[in-house]
């Protein structure tokens, strides 16, 4: 049995492909991660846990109006993601693939995660929002261990910000020294004069 991150309340979409793509596409960026992460965890889920999670933190803060309850990105902020990540791909270039695959329609201006994420791992969405989604029994262990995940990521964001501090801090005191050593030398200079 493969491992689950998250049992849902409502373990299955209703209606059409579509319908059940757009269903998963209005969940909240985390529960999204989730359901990809449950689809996909034999595949490559697993092995991508971090990076995926990395993402639902970025979409989060992306998401001004929404924060962690929002689903999707407006297409600037969904640009603003990309590049974050290097991506070479446009959001247009996104959703011509998607389009191609029978994913949407014509008229999707925002990016909700899952659509990302079905494009970046070149994941069958019909597939993904067909995957059962564990069972209660796995719930206790995917908890902690998407936990300890989650911790290792803020510790991680925590460093880095701790690092950035110093750097700004050395930069101002190399900054402190060259003034009171170029004040010194025009003292010097003036007494010398």
């Amino acid at each position: 049995v493969p491992f689950r991150l998250h049992s849902h309340p409502k373990m299955s979409l209703q209606g059409t492909n579509i319908q059940k793509l757009e269903e998963l596409a209005k969940k909240p960026h985390k529960e999204q991660a989730i359901w990809f992460l449950n689809a996909f965890w034999t595949d490559f889920g697993e092995r991508e846990a971090e990076k995926i999670w990395q993402y639902v933190h970025k979409f989060t803060s992306l998401d001004l109006q929404n924060g962690a309850s929002g689903y999707e990105l407006d297409e600037l902020n969904a640009h603003r993601f990309l590049e974050s990540f290097g991506e070479t791909m446009t959001v247009r270039e996104m959703r011509e693939t998607l389009r191609s695959k029978g994913a949407i329609g014509d008229k999707v201006k925002a990016v909700p995660l899952i659509h990302y994420l079905s494009i970046r791992y070149d994941a069958d969405w019909q597939l993904l929002v067909n995957a059962p989604q564990g069972k209660q029994e796995d719930v206790v262990e995917a908890m902690k261990k998407l936990e300890e995940v989650q911790a290792a990521v803020r510790e991680s964001e925590a460093r880095s910000q701790a690092s950035k501090e110093a750097a700004r801090e050395a930069k101002a005191r190399e900054a402190a020294a060259k003034a009171a050593e170029a004040e010194a030398k025009a003292r010097e200079a003036a007494a010398l004069a």
